[in-house]
């Protein structure tokens, strides 16, 4: 078997039965075939391209592939003499047609018909104009993100939609982001303005942060502000009392988010032990006249005059350790925010909360200003009254998307450890109508 080796990589063969074929022979010894049918192979046979599910490989073919466009291939050899009897004509015919998925490489040939080796990187294409519907990839631009949010071509995992938020209505805005920490956004929002029954605007804010310690946090916030933000803006029309509207919206929001904990009994099975979904909810309603503010948990509420020279002032309480702690005169403010357990909620949205106690307050400012809705992420870093005032811009009633990027910054500049959300709200409210400038 070893001598057979360098005869076959270097003598032609046979092309009805690859049988090795020595020089000079005009019938194959094995088979019989008639090889003045068929012009001597070349030295060097090109490599050929495939096209289609099959190819067929036709001596003709192969013979103008090896002489190129210089002419016709040259004539066979005369016979010397009387051929034996040839095969049959079906086997005198080109080669049978082999399925591309069987072809293997010929050393001795040098044509690979199997397919290409895989490249190690794929260079990026255009998206796929039938996918113009469906979202598209940030990494490949080809393919198809599927609903878990990763690209079905390429594997990269998208960017989620709430890493990021942004929204303007009328003279109110609101920003949220993931902040430079978290994984996620857990924090969610909602923003609108309508009409009292006298035909004065209203302008309603919401701001929910979720319970990272509690399973599907970003589910409970976003269900809590989606709830209460459509309470107000049906209630606030039908002439119900914004305070009254208030301390109703915070409820409905309550019973949203314990409505999650309802899950299939599978569901508990596979965690048993997690604790229900949950998260804290703060609000404001601005009329014309008029300032409502209401909350659950530690997010907060500051108002800060369009008069600098005015003192601002942080319009909640916080539920929380911290603030139990300094209302009962165990500690001052300054010591028991230091402590590890200040941020230790008190009351939250959830089936495994205490006895829900929604906080409602109203206000009648006697001068312009600006109303500043917020999580923790915010107040953090500028957790005084007058430090949250430094922050805001001058020109916030006028540019509240503008102005509501800037604290946002202004968090991720001072550490960002956490999600980031605040939402402006101009008092008193501009007539219907007006918009930021």
């Amino acid at each position: 078997m070893m001598s057979q080796i360098p005869r076959q990589a270097a003598l032609p063969t046979c092309p009805s039965c690859t049988e090795p074929l020595d020089a000079g022979d005009r019938f194959c010894g094995a088979c019989g075939y008639d090889l003045s049918a068929v012009p001597p192979r070349p030295d060097d046979t090109p490599t050929l391209t495939m096209s289609g599910a099959e190819v067929s490989a036709a001596p003709g073919a192969q013979a103008s592939a090896a002489h190129g466009a210089d002419g016709p291939p040259p004539p066979p050899p005369p016979p010397a003499g009387p051929p034996p009897v040839a095969a049959p004509p079906t086997a005198a015919a080109a080669p049978p047609t082999v399925p591309a998925a069987s072809m293997s490489p010929d050393p001795a040939a040098g044509v690979r018909f199997d397919r290409p080796a895989e490249p190690e990187e794929y260079p990026l294409q255009a998206p796929d104009p039938r996918l113009a519907v469906a979202k598209v990839c940030v990494a490949c631009r080809a393919g198809r993100v599927d609903d878990d949010g990763y690209c079905e071509n390429c594997g990269h995992a998208q960017p989620r939609e709430r890493d990021h938020m942004e929204q303007e209505t009328g003279p109110v805005a609101a920003v949220s982001d993931r902040g430079l920490r978290h994984h996620r956004n857990e924090d969610s929002f909602t923003v609108g303005h309508t009409a009292l029954p006298d035909g004065g605007p209203a302008l309603v804010a919401i701001v929910c942060d979720g319970v990272s310690s509690a399973t599907r946090p970003d589910d409970a916030s976003y269900a809590a502000a989606q709830t209460a933000g459509r309470a107000l803006l049906a209630a606030l029309p039908t002439g119900a009392h914004p305070q009254q509207a208030m301390h109703e919206a915070i409820v409905a929001a309550s019973h949203a988010v314990n409505a999650l904990a309802e899950e299939p009994a599978t569901a508990r099975e596979h965690a048993p032990h997690q604790n229900a979904p949950a998260c804290t909810l703060v609000g404001a309603i601005v009329t014309a006249g008029l300032l409502v503010v209401g909350w659950v948990g530690d997010s907060r509420v500051y108002w800060v005059p369009a008069d600098r020279s005015s003192p601002p002032a942080r319009l909640t309480e916080d539920d929380s350790w911290a603030a139990q702690m300094v209302s009962a005169g165990l500690m001052n403010e300054a010591e028991a925010y230091a402590d590890e357990r200040a941020h230790a909620i008190t009351g939250w949205l959830g089936a495994d909360a205490y006895e829900l106690e929604p906080h409602t307050a109203a206000f009648k400012p006697d001068r312009p200003g600006v109303v500043i809705v917020c999580t923790d992420g915010l107040w953090n870093y500028a957790e005084g009254a007058e430090e949250m005032a430094e922050a805001l811009p001058l020109d916030a009633a006028a540019r509240p998307l503008h102005a509501a990027r800037v604290l946002v910054g202004h968090a991720l500049d001072g550490g960002g450890h956490d999600n980031v959300t605040v939402a402006l709200v101009p008092f008193p409210a501009p007539a219907q109508g007006a918009g930021s400038a």
